[in-house]
């Protein structure tokens, strides 16, 4: 399932949810001009697991540990792994934003990110590949919104044989769905060298965002859902 849009107002421009996707799209254009240069650039500032757990060898000097944190959330593999990230974090980003007020959704959005950094290292920490990506924060925005907006209609499309159709789908349907396919596949790829995809970031994330949304939620937020 590919969702496109929700329907699910707001009463906040979306400022920090617009400035992280214009932030991430900017790194992008950045890598891209590296050409030779970007590999060596991920590794340096890429997360890897056995230089923030101290397991492993660092390897080449860069950045201290704690910068690849944050610099890995703003970092991507490729054009479908950015348009991808940036499509959901458009989607569901201005709701959660919404609710939690602009300051505190960009606290809720880092320390999301940084949950699902320590999340895939405790779950690879002998790994020296680095990790990549903002999909780790984003997946605490889907958290978020699944605890606050179960019920909101996501224009979704999904597949039916060789056909596509556009359908309007509950929101705790797309995120439930999304979340037991990562849990899933990050168990069944325990043990695979190289897998090429986080996927307990992806859950650790998704976690954080649960817990995180219940308490900084504005006291006044009233959700407005169209079901």
């Amino acid at each position: 399932m590919i969702p496109i849009r929700d329907e699910n107002p707001t009463t906040l421009v979306p400022w920090v949810t617009i400035g992280l996707i214009a932030a991430n799209l900017l790194a992008f254009l950045f890598e891209l001009s590296l050409g030779e240069r970007l590999r060596p650039f991920l590794d340096q500032f890429g997360a890897t697991p056995a230089r923030l757990l101290l397991s492993g060898p660092i390897g080449e000097q860069g950045p201290p540990a704690a910068v690849t944190v944050f610099s890995s959330m703003f970092l991507h593999g490729g054009v479908l792994h950015v348009g991808g990230n940036m499509l959901y974090l458009w989607i569901f980003g201005n709701n959660i934003e919404d609710a939690l007020g602009h300051v505190r959704y960009l606290f809720f959005y880092l320390i999301s990110g940084v949950v699902a950094v320590y999340a895939h290292a405790a779950t690879e920490p002998s790994s020296t590949m680095p990790m990549i990506g903002a999909s780790g924060a984003i997946s605490g925005v889907l958290g978020a919104y699944l605890v606050l907006f179960p019920r909101a209609r996501v224009l979704t499309l999904v597949p039916f044989g060789l056909f596509l159709q556009l359908i309007r789908v509950p929101a705790v349907f797309v995120l439930g769905f999304w979340i037991v396919l990562q849990l899933l596949a990050g168990v069944l790829s325990r043990g695979t060298p190289g897998g090429g995809v986080a996927w307990f970031a992806h859950v650790g994330g998704f976690l954080a965002g649960v817990v995180l949304v219940r308490l900084l939620v504005r006291r006044d937020f009233k959700p407005q859902v169209r079901s």
